[in-house]
């Protein structure tokens, strides 16, 4: 490939996207730069506070915790408040948070604020979502949520490394370099990104969309069957945080050469990310869900014929080709099917989808490895995966294809309501 075919493929890549995307997807980048309590608060607290690896497994619980209780609340002021001030407001709450965290000593505060900081740190996800689909024309969100997951990517393999210089140091500079990153963000939100939330007012007042309320996205039943297998599809991906390094140290690998795996993830998805998605943007999402669906569920079933790192290595390739297929389409999906005044109660149930699943995956993939092995697990993500890709089969057959023209029409007639809408939406189409 010669450098200006390169050049023009980087450029159609990021073309067409409005100066608002890239203000908020620079806030991404800079929020996953700064990434540390997730990386090292388990070490943080047994090396340096003395805790033992069950309550550090505890705290990591709480968090998971804070998140799924801050989904809904905050999908609803998303709605409510607005895009910008629920960002602003959840930023300004992390930092706060997560610089207290790292002064705390005693068990119950840290159990406390470790719970804060998973509601303050997740209410974000829902605004963010709300925003970058109110901004990205239809026919280019699939684009762009790639974009800003490799931005998520980019982010945290960055920070990891920085994280691991900065605790050999302080852990205290690492909360309190979290908390001033994550203050960067909320002035960025706050000097550079404008409200983006329709009119909910003057769109009811003429008669285009209806009230949105929790009830109506809990009625949709279309919408919640996609979080149903959303959460499915989550609970395989997050076996590779606990069961897949305790896999490896019963197989007499060490932590090394998971860190070496692992990281293949990471890698994998900053360089393919962006072309991937752009070989993919004008294909058929339904085939594309079903294939991610069995790619990672057949990916981690895999593992249980890893013998060497090597095999590892190329098991976490599979699943993760899943999750560079998987996320953008599935977004687009989600963006889809959620009514543009209510997008963010809708993209609330969708990020308590992955909160739900993060605290499911470390226990129910441990029980199973402790009562009937590691290659019981595998066999099961393969099962889980099956089932997800027949679930997104069935939920999609006799829907037909939608390009971006559907889409954007779409995009700009009166929204019906949530029963009519989830009967004749097509959420298989060209994910908007």
């Amino acid at each position: 490939m010669s450098v200006a075919s390169v050049r023009r493929a980087a450029k159609e890549s990021v073309s067409g996207l409005p100066r608002a995307f890239w203000w908020l997807w620079a806030s991404t980048l800079v929020n996953r730069l700064g990434a540390f309590v997730s990386i090292f608060l388990a070490m943080f607290l047994t090396a340096d506070q003395g805790h033992s690896a069950s309550f550090a497994g505890l705290v990591g619980a709480l968090l998971g915790l804070g998140s799924v209780v801050s989904s809904i609340g905050a999908g609803v002021m998303t709605d409510r408040l607005g895009r910008r001030p629920t960002l602003l407001i959840a930023q300004t709450s992390t930092a706060v948070s997560v610089a207290v965290l790292g002064f705390m000593t005693d068990p119950v505060a840290i159990s406390v604020v470790a719970f804060l900081v998973g509601m303050a740190s997740n209410a974000s996800r829902p605004a963010v979502q709300a925003m970058m689909a109110d901004i990205v024309a239809p026919e280019d969100r699939v684009r762009a949520f790639a974009l800003n997951y490799w931005a998520i990517n980019l982010g945290f393999a960055i920070s990891s490394v920085a994280a691991g210089f900065v605790a050999e140091y302080s852990y205290l500079i690492g909360f309190l370099g979290e908390a001033v990153m994550t203050l960067a963000c909320a002035i960025l939100v706050f000097v550079k990104l404008p409200e983006s939330r329709p009119d909910a007012d003057a769109a009811a007042a003429k008669g285009d969309e209806p009230t949105v309320s929790m009830g109506t996205v809990l009625r949709d039943g279309r919408y919640m069957a996609v979080v149903g297998l959303s959460f499915l599809l989550a609970v395989v991906f997050l076996q590779s945080q606990v069961a897949l390094p305790v896999a490896m140290a019963d197989g007499g690998f060490s932590t090394k050469d998971y860190g070496a795996a692992i990281a293949v993830n990471g890698v994998l998805i900053v360089a393919v990310q962006i072309p991937v998605t752009r070989f993919l943007e004008h294909r058929d999402p339904r085939l594309l869900l079903v294939l991610a669906a069995l790619l990672g569920g057949y990916g981690f079933g895999l593992t249980a014929f890893a013998g060497s790192l090597a095999v590892y290595m190329l098991t976490v390739c599979v699943w993760t080709l899943a999750e560079i297929i998987n996320s953008p389409i599935q977004m687009g999906l989600v963006a889809r099917l959620s009514p543009t005044h209510g997008r963010g109660r809708y993209q609330g149930m969708y990020t308590l989808s992955w909160a739900a699943a993060s605290l499911v995956a470390p226990v129910a993939g441990g029980t199973v490895i402790d009562r009937f092995g590691a290659d019981a697990l595998w066999a099961g993500c393969a099962v889980v995966g099956t089932v997800t890709a027949v679930g997104y089969w069935l939920l999609m057959r006799g829907m037909p294809a939608a390009g971006p023209a559907t889409d954007a029409a779409a995009e700009t007639a009166p929204e019906e309501p949530a029963g009519a809408r989830t009967a004749a939406v097509d959420p298989a189409g060209s994910p908007a």
